[in-house]
């Protein structure tokens, strides 16, 4: 004779299945595979010197922040049109951060758009599905600008020639275009995003701008939000340079003022969407590059929040920016 089910199974099944009805519509199926790939996220509250910050952001809260500068480095040849350089963030002698720069000549790469939004793909399964090897395979792979709650693009972006994201939107910082005139990341001060993306094959819209056209610091508001982060900027001669950090000792404003002073002959630059997504995928021969990204805090009337997740994984990247050989 079978036992009766509990009253008490029966109010755990509906109150999964009725948590699981409320994730998909709020969600999606983003949602869901973010709950079963790291069991969700959450906010702690620590000490500006809790031991469950990383180093660098443990210094980057003092009382007094350390004036950093760029420590020696220089690009290296990968293959025609790429190269590739590690700058040492110093404070002092010791260095704290590091920055993992590519740079690309845009006439021999195409900068290509992606959004994922099932949340189905980390920056493993990115590599898995877009790092052929051979002519016209991936070179890189970076998490790319912002996206809502349900994984979909949260900034308008142009993804092989497919309008995305949202039509509305009061886009005053920056983007990068990919269209027949070339690869380029606007400053959109006087500009209407609408005109720029019209006719592109890729792009993507993000904020802040972090370097202008007048070669400023144009982050206007200093904080302590601090997590890895990631970049896109344009130099003079045309060249576009695909950056992220290996720690998170920058704010925003901060890692502007770094890019100014490390020679790097910036004409705009743009920051993409950082934090624990903010993974990286380098592939060239036989160079091989992989970052995990991993931090993100703010501040707030003196308490420090951190982001955190159940299980130590791969975050997913529902809008990534690769880069490919023509």
């Amino acid at each position: 004779m079978r036992k009766p089910i509990s009253i008490v199974v029966i109010v755990a099944m509906l109150a999964m299945i009725s948590s699981a009805w409320f994730i998909w519509q709020r969600n999606g199926a983003y949602g869901l595979n973010v709950l079963l790939r790291r069991g969700g996220s959450y906010w702690i509250t620590v000490a500006a010197d809790d031991a469950r910050l990383s180093p660098a952001m443990r210094l980057a809260l003092q009382p007094t922040i350390p004036d950093v500068t760029a420590g020696a480095s220089a690009w290296k040849d990968m293959e025609p049109g790429f190269e590739v350089r590690e700058i040492p963030v110093m404070a002092g002698s010791v260095e704290i951060d590091r920055l993992y720069l590519s740079r690309f000549d845009p006439a021999r790469f195409r900068f290509v758009a992606r959004n994922e939004p099932g949340g189905r793909k980390d920056i493993d399964q990115w590599e898995a599905a877009l790092h052929p090897d051979g002519p016209g395979g991936t070179v890189l792979i970076v998490n790319g600008s912002y996206f809502g709650l349900k994984g979909e693009a949260d900034t308008p972006l142009v993804s092989n020639g497919e309008r995305l994201g949202p039509r509305d939107y009061d886009a005053r910082a920056g983007l990068w275009v990919a269209n027949a005139s070339g690869t380029h990341v606007v400053d959109l001060t006087g500009r209407d995003w609408r005109s720029v993306l019209e006719g592109a094959d890729n792009a993507m819209v993000s904020y802040p701008l972090l370097i202008g056209e007048d070669g400023g610091n144009k982050v206007r508001s200093k904080s302590n939000w601090l997590a890895n982060r990631t970049f896109i900027a344009e130099d003079r001669q045309g060249r576009i340079i695909v950056g992220s950090t290996r720690d998170a000792f920058f704010s925003l404003d901060r890692l502007a003022t770094f890019l100014l002073g490390a020679g790097l002959d910036i004409k705009t630059a743009l920051n993409l969407d950082g934090g624990p997504i903010a993974g990286l995928s380098v592939r060239s021969g036989s160079y091989k590059l992989k970052h995990y990204a991993e931090w993100e805090a703010q501040v707030s009337d003196g308490k420090v929040s951190l982001l955190q997740a159940p299980r130590d994984v791969p975050w997913a990247m529902p809008v990534v920016l690769t880069v490919e050989r023509r």
